[in-house]
């Protein structure tokens, strides 16, 4: 199948510019583990901390040089064996090809007119790569005994995609062969593009990133080098800093959540082809059908001959885009920005509030999030600044009393101020904390605009600073909100408006303009983190090709493919 002369090549460090014992090697390796799995740095000490871990990881990868396993030829050359490996397990292949978008990367293209909704792909489970595949590989007597990767799918993925790259003979060659060779999730970024990121919401993020996969490469190497199980395992005598760095980025940017078997529970797996398409807004219009044993995907708009073929990844915010997906996406109407707030527990009105919020569902300490349409705040946000802002007499009022019950369920409802006094603090206050959050970064938007022309930046560069001017423009376009909202609740305030009054049948209602909120705070699922849970929590989002998945259920009772944040290793840490 294919041009059989195209194979995989070990080096076996031949090549390599300075040569290490395995003594010296497993030093270094014990080294960094050490290093990673210190406590986190304190504040202002992360990057700090990022510079000697990355410091550690080139003195690896320097002694390393040469080890990595290598496919001859380009990887477009891959793509006829791709599409006739597909075809011959059962995959659908009529309809499209792999063609290369320029600056999109590679996507898949219409050879015919394909109608919005039609079924124009599918992939049968036998093609997928799983956690399940990998139980049942050279992998699995390692599995079978060690805890890590029994709780970490992710990261049993990404070993189970080192193995059988290692393997001439492995039935997903032609699936591995066509992955990219590297990728431009910031593990890749050189040291100055990841400087580039200090100071914003995303940084934190992507050194946590940067730590995790190192630690986990340096736990496995260990693994690997002394566990009975592993001496059969292609990684024994070649596993690279590179070559996990690697498979981390063919995961994370990939991996997708699908019903086992029996359909009882998911599991992570790589779904071949599918994974070629690319973002563009819209829904989600994959699914997996346990009937047919496969992931089907319907065309999400009319599409001509010669086109991309798009699907919609979710609503993932542009930091979550570039650290996990690898790409900046321009016209993202959900983005977002990170910011922390808490009542702080010194506050006399502490209890009061804790107890309002509680009734609430939200917490008294919490990473929220601002957004980049109008308005910038969500019901939850909304609610939590209430609250915030109240007086004594304000939180009785939603403590006590027959109807106080009634009117917690309206903290979050836009068109029921607790007070015009109130709502000019909130606002007040986001506009404030907006500015001064502006006032951290170390350029203006304008420098990043001025950046941004210059024709010989690199990509990682224009990602990094693209992702800088993002966050600063969602802050601005808060601070401006703010500032309008003050002045409107002033105005109102000066004017002695009367507040507006609610029935009863009013306050199941959050925020009228938004049906999917037509329901208590308390019943809502926060898009909110909980701080000290860390922000890679699973969230329901879509993703294609470029990105992480999870799994929700659609409409029709099938499982409905969705993104999650989920990355290899506890980011929460």
């Amino acid at each position: 199948m294919g041009k059989k002369s195209r194979v995989k090549t070990q080096k076996s460090g031949s090549g390599a510019t300075t040569t290490a014992s395995p003594k010296e090697m497993m030093n270094l390796i014990s080294e960094l583990l050490q290093k990673c799995s210190s406590p986190a740095a304190s504040s202002g000490k992360e990057w700090e901390e990022y510079i000697q871990i990355r410091s550690l990881v080139e003195k690896i990868r320097k002694k390393q040089k040469g080890l990595s396993t290598v496919f001859e030829g380009s990887r477009e050359d891959s793509f006829a064996d791709l599409m006739s490996w597909a075809q011959e397990n059962g995959a659908s292949c009529d309809g499209f090809t792999i063609t290369n978008f320029g600056t999109e990367g590679y996507g898949l293209r219409t050879t015919r007119d394909i109608k919005a909704e039609e079924l124009f792909l599918w992939v049968p489970r036998k093609m997928l790569m799983t956690v399940e595949s990998a139980q049942n590989s050279v992998l699995g007597p390692i599995y079978s005994q060690d805890r890590i990767l029994q709780a970490m799918g992710n990261v049993t993925l990404a070993l189970h995609l080192l193995c059988e790259r290692g393997d001439p003979a492995s039935f997903w060659s032609p699936y591995i062969r066509s992955l990219p060779q590297e990728y431009d999730t910031p593990l890749y970024y050189q040291q100055e593009d990841v400087q580039l990121l200090l100071g914003t919401q995303a940084v934190q993020d992507v050194l946590n990133q940067y730590k995790n996969t190192a630690r986990q490469y340096a736990y496995f190497y260990k693994l690997v080098q002394t566990h009975p199980a592993a001496s059969k395992l292609p990684l024994k005598d070649g596993f690279s800093f590179d070559d996990y760095r690697w498979a981390v980025s063919s995961v994370m940017t990939r991996q997708n959540q699908i019903p086992t078997v029996d359909g009882s529970r998911v599991t992570l797996a790589l779904i071949p082809l599918w994974d070629m398409c690319n973002h563009t807004n819209g829904l989600i219009t994959t699914g997996y059908n346990l009937e047919d044993d496969r992931c089907e995907c319907v065309a999400l708009q009319d599409y001509k001959e010669n086109e991309q073929i798009y699907i919609f990844y979710g609503t993932r915010s542009n930091a979550e885009f570039v650290i996990h997906n690898g790409f900046f996406f321009q016209d993202n109407a959900h983005d977002r920005v990170k910011i922390k707030l808490g009542v702080s527990k010194s506050e006399r009105l502490y209890a009061m509030k804790a107890e309002v919020l509680a009734r609430a569902g939200i917490p008294a300490s919490c990473v929220f999030a601002l957004h980049c349409n109008d308005p910038p705040i969500s019901a939850q946000l909304l609610a939590f600044l209430r609250v915030f802002c109240m007086t004594e007499e304000e939180l009785k009022d939603y403590l006590l009393g027959e109807r106080a019950i009634n009117k917690i369920f309206t903290l979050g409802n836009s068109d029921f101020p607790v007070s015009w006094e109130n709502e000019i603090k909130l606002w007040t206050f986001l506009e404030t904390r907006a500015a001064l959050l502006l006032k951290t970064y170390k350029t203006t938007s304008e420098e990043d605009r001025s950046i941004l022309e210059k024709p010989d930046l690199s990509l990682h560069t224009r990602l990094a600073v693209q992702l800088r001017l993002a966050e600063k423009q969602i802050l601005e376009n808060a601070s401006a909100s703010g500032r309008a909202k003050r002045l409107q609740f002033q105005k109102k305030l000066d004017e002695g408006a009367p507040l507006p009054q609610f029935e009863e049948s009013d306050i199941a209602l959050l925020e009228n303009n938004d049906p999917d909120a037509k329901l208590p705070v308390i019943l809502h699922k926060l898009e909110e983190v909980e701080e000290g849970q860390g922000i890679e929590e699973e969230e329901p989002l879509l993703n294609g090709g470029k990105g992480d998945y999870g799994m929700g259920t659609g409409a029709n009772g099938e499982a409905m493919l969705e993104k999650t944040q989920k990355v290899l290793g506890d980011n929460s840490q």
